[in-house]
């Protein structure tokens, strides 16, 4: 049985727009919030927004955000009482949940256990294989030796996928169609997998063909119950990492909808999984889905299925730290619209979806009826080079997905941002392509319909924008003013008048 333990003053191990969006859940609970920061972020809206604040290094992340000592000496300091990851950085690392636990912090976040167990690609695949959740045909373990690994590739037939044993997000990966490029590529996935995740193991897995990523939202507590938030479709990708959301799917029916969570939810049991998560599946054209792995935390993507839930997925994290049972079952949760999700990124798409680190000299998102945009950059703000280039994610909701879309249209038109190249071009050019509109697309949609010259299809940014631009860009190159020097001390931001 779970002991309850209220949460009064929670460390957010992570930074930009998450940070600020778990610090707006925990005003609303009442909870207090103490936030972290680097070199780069001393002036950052999430430094801005919280209770407390606590500087622990210097701008690189191995240097600051990935030193778990740096971020318990700030929860020992500032007297929290728990610890939320986020996502990225450690949060699917079980030695951080490990030494929260060992420091007395409620980690607001799966055991460890389950983060190890999911962590490892082809340990989870050998779980879920005796789970009896689907899987795509493929090695049950990694493989180091590569005429062994040539051997199993024939075997499984190709089209195959190389992918890397301890990570995902597209490092490590390479397709391969033929026996006699796979050699090189199998090197190639093993050096990248080296260098991302410091373990170079690979496995092999079959390629499907025409595939959609589809994922389900799984919540789970304390006390044995686990229900499924229905799916996300995240199928528009550039990369192999996701660039648009949405949430239904346009394809799945009611019966393969209703399998895919009964097996995520399986997923989750069978690790005795507690909190948030999500697993994710790869859906052939034929809507036959597969296992691919299972994101031990939040998703950036949880914002479309808050919208058709109605559900705050940080408060059911919380409650669920807290020892609080989930309160409702599956026959109580239902779809209500359908909401679309674009992320925001100072990227270049006319030349390779490239990072455009920068100076935001203009930004002003969009607002209106169903219109929400978590952002982690305000105007003057820098997107800097050392971390994902995110700047927001935009968020449309409404009764339809065609009426999702006409708003999410409406929206990335209205979007303003200076200084920096930005995805709101390629996503407009997405909403109002035929093969997204229609539903008739999957992870090849970039490759199969997307070109620098598809940018000119979209309409252009107002002249006076680029006029404002142009009068500020001088400034783009100066650092933004020194700000006063951060009081880190418990309390400095009451001090100030912040409550």
């Amino acid at each position: 049985m779970a002991h309850l333990r209220k949460i009064r003053k929670l460390l957010i191990a992570n930074r930009g727009e998450i940070a600020v969006r778990i610090i707006r859940t925990c005003r609303r609970l009442g909870i207090q919030t103490v936030a972290i920061y680097s070199d780069a972020d001393r002036i950052a809206p999430h430094v801005q927004l919280a209770d407390e604040v606590y500087a622990i290094g210097p701008a690189p992340s191995a240097s600051s955000y990935l030193v778990i000592e740096k971020i318990l000496t700030a929860a020992r300091e500032s007297g929290a009482d728990a610890v939320h990851p986020g996502y990225g950085f450690l949060s699917e690392r079980a030695a951080f949940a490990e030494a929260c636990a060992a420091a007395g912090l409620t980690f607001v976040g799966p055991a460890p256990q389950a983060i190890r167990a999911m962590g490892d690609k082809t340990a989870a695949r050998a779980l879920m294989q005796e789970a009896g959740v689907p899987m795509a045909p493929g090695s049950p373990n990694a493989v180091a030796d590569p005429a062994e690994a040539k051997r199993l590739a024939k075997h499984i037939g190709y089209p195959v996928l190389i992918k890397a044993a301890a990570g995902g997000g597209g490092k490590g990966m390479r397709l391969v169609t033929a026996p006699e490029s796979f050699q090189a590529a199998l090197e190639t996935a093993q050096r990248e997998a080296g260098a991302a995740f410091g373990d170079d193991r690979v496995f092999i897995e079959k390629y499907i063909v025409e595939p959609r990523h589809i994922e389900i939202q799984v919540l789970a507590d304390q006390h044995g119950n686990t229900v499924h938030l229905f799916e996300r479709e995240c199928s528009i990708q550039r990369r192999h990492q996701k660039v648009i959301e949405e949430a239904p799917s346009a394809v799945l029916t009611p019966d393969v909808r209703a399998k895919m969570g009964e097996a995520a939810v399986c997923a989750a049991r069978a690790v005795d999984y507690v909190s948030a998560g999500t697993v994710e599946f790869l859906v052939d054209r034929d809507l036959n889905f597969y296992f691919m792995e299972m994101n031990t935390r939040l998703q950036v993507e949880h914002p479309v299925t808050e919208c058709i839930t109605g559900l705050d997925l940080v408060e059911e994290q919380i409650r669920i730290a807290e020892g609080e049972p989930l309160g409702y079952t599956q026959a109580d949760l239902a779809i209500d619209g359908h909401a679309i999700e674009c992320r925001i990124y100072a990227e270049d798409p006319a030349n390779g979806f490239l990072p455009d680190p920068g100076r935001l000299l203009v930004h002003r998102p969009p607002s209106g009826p169903g219109v929400r945009v978590d952002a982690g950059v305000e105007e003057g703000g820098e997107v800097p080079i050392h971390y994902d280039p995110m700047i927001a994610k935009l968020v449309a909701f409404a009764p339809t997905r065609a009426a999702a879309i006409a708003r999410m249209d409406a929206a990335l038109s209205e979007y303003r941002i200076a200084g920096v190249a930005t995805t709101i071009p390629f996503c407009r050019f997405v909403m109002q392509h035929e093969a997204f509109r229609s539903g008739r697309f999957s992870t090849h949609f970039v490759a199969d319909h997307f070109t620098p010259a598809s940018l000119a299809t979209v309409d252009p940014v107002p002249d006076e924008v680029f006029a404002l631009a142009a009068a500020l860009i001088a400034d783009r190159r100066k650092p933004p003013a020194a700000a006063a020097p951060i009081d880190t001390a418990p309390g400095a931001w009451r001090q100030r008048g912040r409550h």
